[in-house]
């Protein structure tokens, strides 16, 4: 799955004033409480590291709000190698709240102003806020459409960030007295259709943090005496200090408001809904140290093991017991459920795989550079794999160009006599349309060779097995991701494995997709053709 784009990632941070000093403040103090936002930014990097950014608030300098992002990793955004340039970084910016961003794109260019946050100046404190978000929204291009009819507004970029941000500025302006900040979200988010979770900062010292009404986006938090802290993964807020007992998922549709006289307040923005969290959170996304929404990544990933493990003594086709029969899991998302397999199959788990950590993400590149990037990603160890038949763990296959790679290099240079594929997910037979980089059909895989219908044929398994060059390949099937997370299916968002999708535009998006399968117009990205068609009709 390497081959996939992750999502983004949010984090948050305020130390409000007159309510004492926060044990988790550095020696600098509560009025420099943004230092810790790069810290937390490192813990969710897993998300996204084509851009970084930070917002951050002080009251008592010109520049209320101070913005700095740029294109590269934290480390390289915020000069985290060079402790002199990092320090004048973090003086220049220092605040009592900060607000900061990991981005790759699901759509936009790569480049730097569309990293994230996006900062709104205005001559008005009210009407002057940053904020940024992890999500997408499936009707993108009916906002875009919408927000552009009047001929009063402009857009420079080709991000849903940007028409959120104009959403926002448009309410604030037309209103007629000042709005409570939930009111604004509440009226802006009325027309979404998509996922989001999302951090605001405004120059009033105001602070809003926001979860779709569906959860399909993670959000968690912590609330201790004068400080509030909020990320994308509970991760970040455990590397603060705080105990696991203390962090919280913001429950969908939520808002919490953080302001300086009022302090701490939290409330629906939305209707209540049957929560649809996204599965790949747990079994790809998330760090594997993460919990979201009270389900541990860790042990989600351990009990797909187990599936994994029970249905390959059903297959009985691998000798299991036989000392040249060994499991190598794919790193590096994949060894939890490597781990639980060969433990309840008792087969030794081997790292027959090193992963080069410096040669870059697959993800970042294009299709033709991506096949180059993965045979460059992993050495095979000859002294692992030479002779042995392999089972190979896999979180999942998407466009099966590092699959394929793989497979020849643990063949061509470890040596293995025999390669059997076992992927911790159902086939991705569908598009997504929330914020993970596959639009569009052809670019998957699974649908040359499985239906939707949840089916997983012996023949349909062993023809992507010879196509990718395997000796066998094995899914799991659809219903063992619920087990796994320990979660009902209709508290999930599975589209991507059911072609059910839980709204309305992601639904027609889909349908659009089919009927584009095939044809010239599938290359493009799936969601910007909706405005086309919804005129057409």
């Amino acid at each position: 799955m390497a081959e996939l784009n992750h999502e983004c990632g949010v984090a948050a941070i305020y130390h409000l004033s007159g309510r004492g000093r926060s044990p988790i403040c550095t020696d600098d103090g509560p009025r420099h409480i943004s230092r810790l936002l790069p810290r937390m930014l490192l813990d969710i990097q897993n998300r996204g590291q084509l851009a970084a950014g930070m917002t951050t608030f002080d009251p008592d300098r010109p520049h209320l709000l101070n913005t700095l992002k740029d294109v590269g990793t934290v480390s390289e955004v915020f000069r985290l190698n060079h402790r002199a340039k990092a320090e004048a970084l973090m003086k220049s910016l220092a605040g009592r709240a900060a607000i900061g961003h990991v981005r790759y794109a699901t759509c936009g260019q790569d480049d730097k102003n569309y990293a994230q946050p996006f900062e709104r100046q205005h001559i008005h404190r009210r009407k002057w806020f940053s904020f940024c978000f992890n999500g997408q929204l499936a009707n993108y291009s009916l906002l875009k459409q919408n927000l552009l009819a009047d001929g009063d507004h402009h857009l420079t970029l080709d991000t849903d960030t940007e028409i959120i941000l104009h959403e926002l500025g448009k309410i604030l302006s037309k209103a007629p007295r000042r709005l409570d900040w939930i009111d604004v979200l509440r009226q802006a988010t009325a027309n979404f259709d998509g996922a989001y979770s999302l951090a605001l900062l405004t120059a009033e010292g105001e602070m809003l943090v926001a979860r779709d009404p569906l959860g399909i986006k993670p959000m968690c938090y912590i609330h201790e005496g004068p400080l509030f802290a909020a990320a994308s993964e509970s991760v970040a807020l455990l590397n603060l200090g705080f105990e696991a007992d203390q962090i919280k998922s913001l429950a969908p549709g939520h808002a919490i408001l953080i302001d300086p006289e009022n302090g701490f307040r939290i409330e629906p923005f939305a209707e209540p809904q049957t929560p649809k969290h996204c599965f790949f959170e747990w079994i790809y996304f998330a760090n594997v140290a993460s919990t979201l929404d009270d389900r541990s990544v860790y042990l989600t990933r351990t009990n797909l093991g187990r599936e994994l493990a029970d249905a390959e003594r059903e297959y009985g086709r691998v000798p299991l017991d036989d000392p040249d029969t060994i499991i190598v899991p794919v790193p590096d998302t994949s060894k939890a459920a490597a781990d639980s397999m060969a433990y309840e199959l008792s087969i030794p788990c081997r790292e027959g795989l090193i992963r080069n950590r410096y040669a870059g993400r697959t993800f970042i590149e294009g299709g033709k550079a991506r096949k180059a990037k993965a045979a460059a990603k992993y050495t095979p160890l000859r002294e692992v794999l030479q002779g042995k038949r392999v089972i190979l763990v896999e979180d999942s296959i998407v466009r099966s160009t590092t699959m394929n790679a793989l497979l020849d290099r643990i063949r061509d240079v470890g040596g293995a006599k025999e390669i059997h594929v076992r992927v911790a997910c159902p086939p991705i037979v569908a598009p997504c349309f929330y914020g993970i980089d596959m639009s569009t059909i052809d670019q998957l895989i699974a649908p040359k060779y499985f239906s939707l219908d949840g089916e997983l044929t012996d023949d349909a398994q062993q023809r992507l097995a010879d196509d990718l060059g395997a000796d066998s390949l094995r899914y799991l099937p659809v219903q063992a991701l619920a087990r796994a997370i320990n979660l009902p299916e209709e508290k999930l968002c599975q589209a991507c494995v059911t072609g059910k999708y839980p709204t309305p535009v992601g639904q027609h998006l889909y349908q659009i997709a089919c009927d584009n399968r095939g044809t010239p117009v599938d290359s493009q990205r799936t969601y910007e053709q909706l405005a086309a068609v919804v005129d057409a009709t």
